[in-house]
């Protein structure tokens, strides 16, 4: 069974075919037509809605609520609502009375109104939300701050610039409106919102915790039918969805997950579903088995190594990240657990790969990142995905786990040994741990098979000698798919004028990511010159030969990525020069 909050209403389904869309419930089994369907694929934001993780209120309450976020309703499973509070637009005005001229609109509808931010209004809704995302998270976080004495004076939610607006409405598209009075509205929203707070009118608190006794001891504990044994059979776990053969499963463990897929190899893994949910949406396949990874919490988890003790790792929760470089200089390497999404990432590697983060703005939109994880990018081997090139520059390696009995023969060279010695283990999984670029085979084939899965990533720290250059060409500047996209590590020599190593990550550019390994050995031993690069991007041919397609052509990429190849040279010989003038 899952369970969650509509629009202040609580909801508990256990009958329903598990490949239903958040959308699809919301209009033809709810009836709530204000979230409109527009492309389906997760691209337009007219379907977007807002969601807050429930707290459990044995251990929170409604004056510490977790934030708000958007989604694409139209590709998210209902069954990731789990947990949940789903808020529509028409959830967010204060209307007791279901009377629309007495309704008090939240300060993003009112700012919509005022600004004339509407013509058709088939996009408005999902504007709407996205901008009372914005809106609310920035109260909360106010509030926040006067609660902790950090403000001086009263609290202002009045502070939203305009890039804050355009980031949070990167995601919608308007067909007819133009977009410079719905920015206008995300500007006035905030003097709305603070002339109510002047005038003490009393508006709809979307915060309020609505975690039932039922619903927190859910969360706190696994249900009967999900407890373990080592007989490596799931069928003492229920599903938490089913409508005739079709199953969903949400294990709470990793346990639970290897069982599972002991039993069920060919079912389909689901994390955020930002790119399957366009198998049903645009391919109306109709999956028999799925399983879903939203409620493991091992797999959401980030660590850092330290070589002391190079098998010992720290866990640390998102909130603990300023704590998790006390003793930096002994820290090597980075892991994030598959799971992690593209939000939960940001923070921690704008701490750690400032560069690698700046390109998040550009990668998909808001409400695919706050769905789309780390380990899904990854899994569904795109030659345009946005992140494996970079982590092939950073020389990441990949934690595998073969859960299908049939499949004892895996083992790279860094398989895990103690597997070998471990019953339960033995008995029911096998780990492997490998190089990023040895992951990807061919075009949409990897080393994943039935009943295998994605762990973590393993992520090299950056040391003072290496320097990272990442450029994404594409279309739009946001939330676009690439044409090419280049990640250039280069490690330099002691003195800085000699190039010691160099990793070259391409995306865009074949039938998978894959490392310029004749461009990377032209740059070996080379000053630092831009004739170095120049040497090295007339290598580019010889590593790969890319298509013509609807987004650029084969000479084009060709020519594009040499260029920026230089253009990282050129980057790099002026960042030293700096570094040099500044010691």
């Amino acid at each position: 069974m899952i369970s969650f909050y509509l629009n202040g209403k609580r909801h508990e389904i256990s009958h329903l075919n598990p490949n239903t869309t958040v959308l699809e419930y919301l209009r033809l089994h709810e009836h709530q037509t204000d979230t409109k369907e527009g492309c389906g694929s997760g691209d337009c934001g007219a379907c977007t809605i807002m969601a807050q993780r429930l707290p459990n209120h044995a251990t929170s309450d409604s004056s510490d609520s977790t934030p708000f976020y958007t989604f694409n309703s139209c590709i998210a499973l209902l069954s990731l609502m789990d947990g949940h509070h789903l808020m529509t637009a028409s959830y967010l005005a204060d209307n007791p009375a279901h009377h629309p001229e007495r309704a008090l609109l939240h300060p993003a509808q009112q700012a919509m109104v005022d600004c004339h931010g509407s013509q058709c209004g088939f996009c408005t809704p999902g504007f709407v939300m996205s901008l009372a995302n914005l809106y609310e998270n920035n109260r909360m976080q106010q509030q926040k701050n006067t609660k902790q004495g950090s403000t001086n004076g009263e609290s202002s939610y009045d502070d939203l610039s305009y890039d804050d607006i355009v980031a949070a409405i990167s995601g919608n598209l308007c067909r007819c409106t133009g977009y410079r009075p719905i920015i206008e509205a995300g500007l006035t929203m905030g003097k709305i919102g603070q002339q109510r707070d002047t005038d003490k009118t009393v508006a709809k608190d979307l915060t309020i915790s609505l975690a039932t006794d039922a619903m927190a001891s859910k969360s706190k504990s696994l249900s009967k039918t999900e407890s373990l044994d080592t007989s490596n059979k799931a069928s003492t776990i229920e599903p938490a969805l089913a409508e005739g053969s079709r199953q969903l499963f949400i294990p709470k463990t990793v346990d639970a997950l290897n069982q599972l897929l002991a039993v069920y190899p060919q079912a389909t893994i689901w994390a955020g579903g930002t790119d399957l949910g366009l198998s049903i949406t645009q391919h109306l396949v109709d999956h028999e088995v799925i399983i879903q990874l939203s409620a493991i919490d091992e797999l959401k988890t980030w660590s850092l190594s330290h070589s002391k003790s190079s098998s010992k790792h720290d866990s640390k929760p998102l909130s603990d990240l300023d704590k998790s470089t006390d003793n930096e200089e002994a820290v090597q390497e980075l892991t994030f657990g598959a799971s992690m999404t593209y939000q939960q990432m940001l923070p921690i590697l704008e701490h750690n790969f400032p560069a690698f983060a700046a390109l998040f703005a550009r990668t998909a939109s808001p409400q695919i990142r706050n769905m789309g994880t780390l380990g899904g990018n990854i899994a569904n081997a795109s030659p345009i995905g946005d992140l494996p090139p970079i982590l092939l520059a950073l020389e990441a390696r990949i934690h595998l786990r073969h859960c299908n009995p049939n499949n004892g023969d895996i083992g790279g060279e860094e398989a895990n040994a103690k597997d070998k010695n471990n019953e339960h283990n033995q008995k029911h999984y096998v780990d492997e741990i490998i190089p990023l670029s040895e992951f990807f085979i061919d075009y949409k084939k990897t080393k994943l098979r039935a009943g295998s899965y994605i762990v973590a990533i393993h992520m090299p720290l950056m040391q003072a000698n290496q320097h990272l250059f990442i450029h994404k060409i594409s279309k739009r500047y946001e939330d676009d798919i690439s044409a090419c996209l280049v990640a250039v590590r280069i490690d330099l020599s002691a003195d800085g004028m000699t190039i010691d190593h160099a990793k070259i990550g391409l995306g865009g550019m074949a039938a998978i990511p894959l490392l310029a390994k004749n461009c990377q050995q032209a740059l070996l031993g080379q000053p630092l010159e831009l004739a170095s690069f120049e040497k090295a991007a007339k290598a580019l041919p010889m590593d790969v030969s890319p298509l013509t397609d609807v987004r650029a052509s084969r000479e084009y990429r060709l020519h594009v990525v040499q260029r920026l190849l230089i253009k990282c040279g050129k980057q790099l010989i002026k960042e030293t020069q700096t570094e040099r003038e500044s010691s």
